[in-house]
């Protein structure tokens, strides 16, 4: 495996994707990329600034009206071929995930296939872009609607998912027909320069794809923000970060698409399928380390079956095998950073010092590397920060509730509403509760429910519009109305 991970760093880009080209940093600069199942440096990226920014901006400015102007089969086309160059680079892509980012292998595979086909989706829905043709009800005139690219895009993407948080903007972007600058986390860049080379190879025009990793985002991001010529910002992170950049955006009235936080209840009721509960809650929890907005934060278990649950759920949490995320068997990788990890750790505290229990985990581990082992806490106070607070780590936090109204109304406390997770046997009530429940996404007896073909996103302060599924291409679209005599 050393053999392998080495040659893979070595043919990498590490350089800035402008145009279409790998450039350095006109500073100079790099900085490095950390493996967190070690601490250690993997490679170092060149570090862009304002400078670079500049450069991307006049390029995309420049390519947007060819872009547009493309045939949609053509964009199709090479939005098809990227796809195909993904999968036949999966290999590559899975251990550049699992080095930068930690998690365990086999879910890194995943991510290439689930980050590969928004490529594929989008590369049928670029076809499909309609609008309408109708007679005014006045009788003074005819109505036609169509939609034109919104025009060149800001893309500012996390480190949790580093290749499917990139092709879920990316791929709209350039199917509906806009020039795109991603700017991806600082903490894994080297996917995204990876399907830089990708999308170089699969023969996409200079200047409708740049990608540019930097240690100082606002150094970056802030002239880029300002310039007349970018149209809008799409943005996947945390609702604090989120807010600063609509307060941004709103100088200059600037399009913006939000995938902020999420604070995920997951609700048991009594006549749930314990075992079928179970399964969902480890999936809902611990996929990607539990580093995910969608990753079920809050387990809400009615009293009647709360004790069986909580027994159940330690036995499977205890079981799993923490380890770095390339070594056979490892189901539980590091935390991104040191700061995560005792971000986590801090929340745990908190929790115990308020009156939880530990039945399993809740102590950081001695050694290299940011792991935190799989955690249960049991009888969660009300006041806990875990109750409020997005964890992004393996913890769940068990609470108790008696009553269908009392677990909805447990389930919608809080401010976030991006994902949440219902466990019963009545339909009837499946429905019910799905549609009381304060969120963009409901899944209803199972634990992962992000999809392609779906729409992504969430309501109160987890974001502003939809990623994903036939809705996700409306988000690079402006509709224009042409009055006709």
């Amino acid at each position: 495996m050393h053999d392998e991970i080495a040659g893979l760093l070595s043919g990498l880009p590490t350089n800035l994707w402008i145009g279409g080209k790998q450039m350095p940093a006109a500073s100079g600069k790099t900085f490095p990329v950390y493996n967190p199942a070690t601490g250690e440096v993997l490679i170092e990226v060149a570090d862009a600034g304002a400078i670079e920014g500049a450069r991307t901006l006049d390029a995309a400015a420049e390519a947007q009206a060819s872009w547009a102007a493309m045939p949609a089969r053509d964009r199709a086309e090479i939005l098809r071929r990227a796809w195909g160059l993904v999968n036949a680079r999966r290999d590559d892509f899975a251990l550049l995930m699992t080095l930068e980012m930690g998690k365990p292998l086999v879910e890194a595979y995943g991510e290439v296939t689930y980050g590969g086909e928004f490529l594929r989706w989008f590369s049928e829905e670029a076809v499909r872009i309609n609008g309408r043709y109708t007679p005014s009800p006045s009788g003074n005139g005819r109505i036609l609607v169509t939609k034109q690219p919104v025009g060149p895009t800001l893309a500012i993407t996390p480190w949790n998912f580093p290749l499917a948080m990139g092709t879920r903007k990316i791929a709209p972007a350039l199917a509906a027909g806009c020039t795109m600058i991603v700017k991806p986390a600082a903490e894994t860049p080297l996917t995204m320069l990876l399907l830089g080379q990708v999308f170089a190879d699969a023969g996409l025009p200079s200047g409708v794809l740049s990608i540019l990793p930097t240690s100082d985002a606002a150094t970056l991001t802030d002239p880029l923000f300002a310039d007349s010529r970018l149209r809008k910002v799409t943005f996947t992170g945390s609702t604090g970060v989120g807010k600063r950049l609509l307060a941004q955006s709103a100088s200059r009235v600037l399009r913006t698409s939000m995938e902020l936080g999420g604070n995920a209840p997951f609700v048991v009721f009594a006549d749930a399928d314990l075992e079928a509960a179970v399964d969902g809650a480890m999936a809902a929890k611990v996929r990607n380390t539990g580093e995910a907005c969608t990753a079920a934060n809050r387990m809400h278990v009615d009293n009647s079956v709360r004790a069986e649950f909580t027994a159940k759920l330690t036995a499977r949490m205890a079981a799993l095998r923490v380890g770095p995320g390339h070594a056979s068997g490892t189901q539980v990788g590091p935390l991104i950073t040191e700061k995560q990890r005792g971000s986590v750790d801090a929340i745990v505290r908190d929790a115990v010092a308020k009156g939880a229990v530990v039945t399993t985990g809740g102590t950081v581990p001695a050694g290299a590397g940011y792991f935190y082992p799989p955690t249960v806490l049991a009888d969660v106070p009300a006041d806990a920060r875990i109750l409020r607070e997005e964890v992004f780590g393996p913890v769940a936090a068990i609470t108790g509730f008696d009553g269908e109204a009392e677990g909805v109304a447990a389930a919608n406390d809080t401010e976030y509403g991006l994902a949440a997770y219902i466990y019963t046997e009545d339909l009837n009530r499946a429905f019910r509760v799905a549609e009381a429940l304060e969120s963009g996404m409901v899944g209803i007896n199972r634990g992962i429910i992000s999809d392609v073909a779906a729409p992504f996103g969430g309501v109160k302060e987890s974001g502003i519009g939809r990623e994903s599924g036939a809705e996700g291409i409306e988000e690079y679209l402006e509709v224009k109305y042409i009055a006709l005599p």
